[in-house]
């Protein structure tokens, strides 16, 4: 599902025009993007938890190259759902 998918669905459900919904989906991940940046979770309840994630270092190897590169420590954004939202996905057959 996109973007443009959802906003259609939201405006549907709503009844709200699209232009607002789009500045409303827009503004939501603009704030969300804003928290982590900040290295802020954000929690939603019945939904999940959008969370930084820390990698820690770690040595990779160029397979071609035949050369070793070490990357470094680095935070990458996530999203851990909740366990009513798991268990309503592990029911769909």
């Amino acid at each position: 599902m996109t973007k443009a998918e959802i906003v259609n669905e939201i405006a549907n459900k709503t009844g709200f025009e699209k232009n607002q919904v789009q500045t409303v989906v827009e503004a939501f991940m603009t704030s969300v993007k804003g928290s982590l940046a900040k290295n802020d979770n954000v929690y939603l309840r019945g939904f999940g938890s959008f969370i930084v994630k820390e990698r820690a270092e770690k040595t990779a190897r160029n397979i071609s190259k035949k050369t070793t590169i070490i990357i470094p420590a680095h935070k990458i954004p996530a999203f851990k759902p909740c366990k009513t939202f798991v268990n309503s996905i592990k029911k769909i057959k």
